[in-house]
Protein backbone atom coordinates (compact mmCIF):
# COMPACT_ATOMS: atom_id res chain seq x y z
CA UNK A 1 0.00 0.00 0.00
CA UNK A 2 2.91 2.33 0.81
CA UNK A 3 4.60 1.68 -2.54
CA UNK A 4 1.37 2.26 -4.44
CA UNK A 5 0.90 5.53 -2.55
CA UNK A 6 4.38 6.55 -3.69
CA UNK A 7 3.48 5.71 -7.27
CA UNK A 8 0.26 7.71 -6.91
CA UNK A 9 2.13 10.76 -5.61
CA UNK A 10 4.64 10.98 -8.49
CA UNK A 11 2.14 11.96 -11.26
CA UNK A 12 0.65 14.61 -8.99
CA UNK A 13 4.09 16.12 -8.36
CA UNK A 14 4.92 16.03 -12.07
CA UNK A 15 1.59 17.68 -12.93
CA UNK A 16 2.35 20.53 -10.55
CA UNK A 17 5.67 21.15 -12.32
CA UNK A 18 4.02 21.44 -15.76
CA UNK A 19 2.84 24.80 -17.09
CA UNK A 20 -0.88 25.53 -16.70
CA UNK A 21 -2.96 24.92 -19.80
CA UNK A 22 -5.30 27.59 -21.07
CA UNK A 23 -9.02 27.20 -20.42
CA UNK A 24 -9.73 26.85 -24.18
CA UNK A 25 -7.87 23.53 -24.23
CA UNK A 26 -9.47 22.33 -21.02
CA UNK A 27 -12.98 22.77 -22.45
CA UNK A 28 -12.15 20.32 -25.23
CA UNK A 29 -10.97 17.57 -22.88
CA UNK A 30 -14.26 16.52 -21.33
CA UNK A 31 -13.72 12.75 -21.37
CA UNK A 32 -12.04 11.20 -18.33
CA UNK A 33 -8.82 9.29 -18.92
CA UNK A 34 -9.32 5.54 -18.81
CA UNK A 35 -6.76 3.29 -17.18
CA UNK A 36 -6.55 -0.47 -17.05
CA UNK A 37 -6.42 -2.12 -13.65
CA UNK A 38 -7.43 -0.82 -10.26
CA UNK A 39 -7.17 2.87 -9.43
CA UNK A 40 -4.18 3.93 -7.30
CA UNK A 41 -4.85 4.74 -3.67
CA UNK A 42 -5.76 8.35 -2.96
CA UNK A 43 -3.55 10.62 -0.93
CA UNK A 44 -6.71 11.92 0.72
CA UNK A 45 -8.11 10.00 3.67
CA UNK A 46 -11.76 8.92 3.69
CA UNK A 47 -12.45 10.99 6.82
CA UNK A 48 -14.57 9.88 9.76
CA UNK A 49 -18.23 8.99 9.73
CA UNK A 50 -20.65 11.54 11.11
CA UNK A 51 -20.38 11.82 14.89
CA UNK A 52 -16.98 10.07 15.11
CA UNK A 53 -13.51 11.44 15.73
CA UNK A 54 -11.21 10.57 12.80
CA UNK A 55 -7.98 8.65 13.29
CA UNK A 56 -4.70 9.80 11.74
CA UNK A 57 -5.13 7.27 8.92
CA UNK A 58 -8.62 8.58 8.14
CA UNK A 59 -7.85 12.30 8.14
CA UNK A 60 -4.22 12.56 6.96
CA UNK A 61 -3.63 13.96 3.46
CA UNK A 62 -0.67 14.49 1.13
CA UNK A 63 2.81 13.77 2.45
CA UNK A 64 1.51 13.23 5.97
CA UNK A 65 -0.75 10.45 4.64
CA UNK A 66 2.22 8.94 2.81
CA UNK A 67 4.16 8.93 6.07
CA UNK A 68 1.26 7.47 8.09
CA UNK A 69 0.62 4.71 5.52
CA UNK A 70 4.33 3.88 5.58
CA UNK A 71 4.32 3.61 9.38
CA UNK A 72 1.26 1.33 9.24
CA UNK A 73 3.11 -1.03 6.88
CA UNK A 74 6.42 -0.78 8.74
CA UNK A 75 8.28 1.50 6.31
CA UNK A 76 9.89 4.83 7.09
CA UNK A 77 8.80 7.25 4.36
CA UNK A 78 11.45 9.85 5.18
CA UNK A 79 15.04 9.00 6.04
CA UNK A 80 15.66 10.85 9.31
CA UNK A 81 18.79 8.93 10.34
CA UNK A 82 21.94 11.01 10.77
CA UNK A 83 24.63 10.84 8.11
CA UNK A 84 27.96 9.10 8.69
CA UNK A 85 30.02 11.45 10.86
CA UNK A 86 32.73 8.96 11.78
CA UNK A 87 34.92 10.23 8.96
CA UNK A 88 35.48 13.28 6.79
CA UNK A 89 34.32 12.74 3.21
CA UNK A 90 36.87 13.47 0.49
CA UNK A 91 36.35 14.30 -3.19
CA UNK A 92 37.60 10.78 -4.04
CA UNK A 93 35.43 9.13 -1.36
CA UNK A 94 32.50 11.45 -0.45
CA UNK A 95 29.84 10.63 2.11
CA UNK A 96 26.90 9.23 0.11
CA UNK A 97 23.43 10.63 0.82
CA UNK A 98 20.54 8.37 -0.25
CA UNK A 99 17.87 10.23 -2.22
CA UNK A 100 14.87 9.54 -4.48
CA UNK A 101 14.95 13.05 -5.95
CA UNK A 102 17.65 14.83 -7.94
CA UNK A 103 18.40 17.16 -5.02
CA UNK A 104 18.34 17.07 -1.24
CA UNK A 105 19.07 19.50 1.57
CA UNK A 106 21.60 18.15 4.10
CA UNK A 107 23.19 19.52 7.24
CA UNK A 108 26.78 19.03 8.40
CA UNK A 109 27.92 19.28 12.03
CA UNK A 110 31.49 18.14 11.36
CA UNK A 111 33.50 15.05 12.16
CA UNK A 112 33.34 13.96 14.90
CA UNK A 113 29.70 14.98 15.28
CA UNK A 114 28.97 18.40 16.79
CA UNK A 115 32.51 19.69 16.15
CA UNK A 116 31.13 22.85 14.49
CA UNK A 117 27.84 24.71 14.04
CA UNK A 118 25.21 23.14 11.78
CA UNK A 119 25.61 24.18 8.12
CA UNK A 120 22.81 23.47 5.62
CA UNK A 121 23.41 23.13 1.88
CA UNK A 122 21.75 21.59 -1.15
CA UNK A 123 23.16 18.49 -2.84
CA UNK A 124 22.36 17.97 -6.51
CA UNK A 125 22.78 14.94 -8.71
CA UNK A 126 26.20 14.64 -10.43
CA UNK A 127 27.80 17.30 -8.19
CA UNK A 128 29.84 16.76 -5.03
CA UNK A 129 29.53 19.50 -2.38
CA UNK A 130 31.89 20.37 0.44
CA UNK A 131 30.98 21.71 3.86
CA UNK A 132 32.28 25.30 4.11
CA UNK A 133 33.38 24.74 7.73
CA UNK A 134 35.13 21.35 7.88
CA UNK A 135 35.58 20.57 4.16
CA UNK A 136 33.81 17.21 4.32
CA UNK A 137 32.55 16.17 0.87
CA UNK A 138 29.02 14.89 0.22
CA UNK A 139 27.52 13.32 -2.91
CA UNK A 140 23.95 12.39 -3.79
CA UNK A 141 23.29 8.64 -4.03
CA UNK A 142 20.34 8.91 -6.44
CA UNK A 143 17.87 5.99 -6.53
CA UNK A 144 14.92 7.65 -8.31
CA UNK A 145 13.40 6.93 -11.69
CA UNK A 146 15.68 7.39 -14.71
CA UNK A 147 13.29 9.64 -16.64
CA UNK A 148 12.71 11.85 -13.57
CA UNK A 149 16.11 13.57 -13.88
CA UNK A 150 15.29 14.72 -17.44
CA UNK A 151 12.30 16.76 -16.21
CA UNK A 152 14.00 18.39 -13.23
CA UNK A 153 15.64 21.79 -13.66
Amino acid sequence: MFNTALRAARPVAQRVARPVQSSAFRALSTTATRRSGPAPPQLFGPGAKAGEIPTDVQQATGLERLQVLGEVEGYEAFDLAPLDSSRVGTLEDPIKVYCLDTERIVGCTGSPAESHELHWFTLRQHKTRRCPECGSAYALDYHGADQHSAHHH
